[in-house]
């Protein structure tokens, strides 16, 4: 079991949980994006620079995708293509994308941009914020709990 990470978008509090709790529970976290990214020394963490191009990041994602694997990200599509893979999906904020609702998020999606493209002012979501990042360290650590990779009391 793997971690990959639509990491073009994803907030830099999420990768540290994500950093961390690769080091802690010793699973491979991989960080998929077109441009660089920094991250800790460590044999559990790598990234991918991908080249610059619509959907370049998400297509290797789901090319590396494997029955099992979690993939953290918000773009809906891609959940869907990695639920039909087998992977699991979570978004930063802490929301599992699942079978039972990926086409009802797929619809509102498609209803949300032909609004933006009608003209129609629609907001964004809610700013990221401390209750977001708490949902999401919640559930990743029941993942890995759940997943035979819970973290070790001297990691």
């Amino acid at each position: 079991m793997q971690v990959l990470v639509d990491a073009d978008a994803c907030p830099a509090v999420i990768k540290d949980m994500l950093f961390r709790a690769a080091r802690r529970a010793e699973v491979q976290v991989t960080l998929v994006a077109n441009q660089y990214l920094r991250t800790p020394p460590s044999p559990f963490i790598r990234s991918i620079q991908v080249p610059a191009g619509f959907d370049v990041a998400d297509a290797r994602i789901i090319e590396l995708a494997a029955t099992g694997d979690l993939v953290i990200t918000a773009d809906i599509p891609l959940a869907a293509a990695v639920l039909d893979k087998g992977a699991h999906a979570l978004d930063p904020r802490g929301n599992w994308f699942t079978r039972e609702n990926i086409q009802e998020r797929l619809t509102l999606r498609d209803v949300m941009d032909q609004l933006r493209s009608a003209g129609v002012e629609t907001g964004g979501p809610a700013p990221f914020g401390t209750r977001d990042s708490k949902a999401f360290a919640s559930q990743l650590d029941r993942f890995l709990a759940r997943h035979g990779t819970a973290p070790r009391a001297n990691g």
